[in-house]
C-alpha cells in the first residue's frame, strides 16, 4: 500500500474523526477509537462507514 504522504496527513476516520493507522498486510486503514477498518483499493482509501468492517 502506497498512500501519498500529503494525503496521510489530512485523512481521518469519517465516523469519529480519529487517527487512522496503516495496516500494510491487510491493505486497510484502522481507527482504534471506533474499532473500524477501512479498505484501501488500488492505493485509494475507501473512507465510507458502510464499507468499513468492525474489528
Amino acid at each position: 500500500m502506497r498512500l501519498d504522504p500529503a494525503l496521510r496527513e489530512v485523512i481521518v476516520c469519517p465516523a469519529c474523526h480519529g487517527t487512522l493507522e496503516e495496516r500494510d498486510t491487510a491493505a486497510e486503514l484502522v481507527c482504534e477509537s471506533c474499532r473500524l477498518a477501512y479498505p484501501v483499493r488500488d492505493d485509494i482509501p475507501v473512507l465510507l462507514v458502510d464499507h468499513a468492517r468492525k474489528l
